[in-house]
């Protein structure tokens, strides 16, 4: 089991970042080094610093005000299964957990077919941001997202209604 996660930072209180207040976790390493990236620091897989997923556990224990986490990055699919790992304890605490991704939700299915990493991150996910950032669609007034292409993916109601079901915002 993966208990630590190469990160690029941590936000304690984000309302930006999803729904409510969120503590952010920036996963470090990134594949897809979109032109006009807002955290192009994320990029290099060997930089940013190792965590456990126990002291992630005790800061948002720490902090009552909490609504949910949300997994950014960088790609947290390139660290998929400590991520699930660090979802699923998450929820056990009464945490939702958003997860942003550049690959799009029909990519992370089919490929979760034959990576476990990835359906476990998918399958803990409550809300999914995904699509590459096009600096040619980027919006700013978007909630959550920063570029049209991307979608704001309510991952329960996909799950069951077997259709991708987008959050309403």
């Amino acid at each position: 089991m993966d208990t630590t996660i190469r990160i690029a930072g941590i936000i304690k209180e984000s309302i930006v970042d999803g729904p409510g207040i969120r503590l952010v976790v920036f996963a470090q390493g990134c594949p897809h080094r979109c032109r006009g990236c807002h955290n192009p620091q994320t990029h290099p897989f060997e930089g940013g610093k190792i965590v456990t997923i126990e002291e992630i556990l005790e800061m948002v224990k720490k902090n009552p005000l909490l609504d949910g986490v949300t997994f950014s990055g960088g790609e947290p699919f390139s660290q998929a299964q400590a991520f699930a790992v660090l979802g699923h304890r998450l929820k056990e605490i009464g945490m939702n957990i958003m997860t942003y991704t550049g690959y799009t939700y029909e990519y992370l299915l089919e490929e979760s077919r034959n990576n476990k990493g990835f359906k476990d991150l998918l399958d803990v996910s409550d809300i999914l941001v995904d699509g590459e950032f096009d600096i040619e669609q980027k919006n700013l007034l978007l909630p959550f997202r920063g570029s049209e292409n991307q979608r704001v993916i309510d991952m329960n109601k996909t799950r069951a209604q077997q259709k991708i079901v987008l959050l309403p915002l």
